[in-house]
């Protein structure tokens, strides 16, 4: 009799022990889980901000150049194309006297900056030696959403004319917008940030 009741209690022991590993290998997963799922969210909040912050510095930068846009060193006037998603423009954009042809443009979702310098005398902008270098990333606009939108200068007062149309950019643009879209990852929560400056091109400016 005291042999059964031995066996029954060590029957019932063994399989105490293994709902306890069973319910501890639970929570180890469960807790696996659940640290993985911060350590994501914690990454892509710290992309975002930093996406965020690029994008940002790059405006600035971009709006500084616009601002100062004048006419080329060989002669040509301050804007070359005003596109939704390009705008090329002559500035002095260093320390130097020399003034460079800008170019901002959209590849993909990375918003890029293209610079040549004139060479030569009379001095020429050989685009083959124009340098590129990335402004910002996870850029979303596509074609929705134009980055640069151009007005005249009766903006806001001409609510008719402005935003101005293609094909009278070049020849009244005086003012300017810049709006930049910004998501690492569209597919997930939050939704697009927005960052958005506007400048007056100083050297078109027709109310002085």
């Amino acid at each position: 009799m005291i042999k059964k009741i031995s066996q029954i209690q060590l029957g019932f022991s063994l399989i105490e022990a293994l709902v306890t590993i069973f319910i501890f290998a639970l929570i180890i997963i469960s807790l696996n889980s659940f640290i993985l799922s911060g350590y994501r969210a914690y990454y892509y909040n710290f992309q975002q901000t930093a996406a965020i912050n690029e994008a940002r510095r790059g405006i600035e930068t971009m709006i500084k150049e616009i601002r100062e846009a004048k006419t080329g060193d060989d002669g040509a006037y301050p804007l070359i194309e005003a596109g939704d998603s390009e705008f090329i423009f002559y500035s002095n954009i260093d320390s130097d006297s020399a003034t460079e042809r800008v170019r901002y443009f959209l590849d993909g979702t990375n918003l890029k900056k293209g610079v040549t310098k004139p060479t030569g005398d009379p001095p020429q902008y050989n685009t083959a030696n124009e340098t590129i270098s990335v402004l910002s990333q996870y850029v979303r606009n596509g074609t929705s959403t134009p980055i640069f939108t151009y007005y005249n200068g009766n903006w806001p007062t001409d609510t008719v004319n402005n935003p101005l149309p293609t094909f009278t950019r070049l020849s009244d643009t005086k003012l300017m917008d810049v709006k930049v879209k910004i998501n690492v990852d569209p597919n997930r929560p939050p939704n697009d940030f927005i960052l958005e400056s506007d400048t007056q091109i100083r050297n078109l400016k027709t109310n002085l």
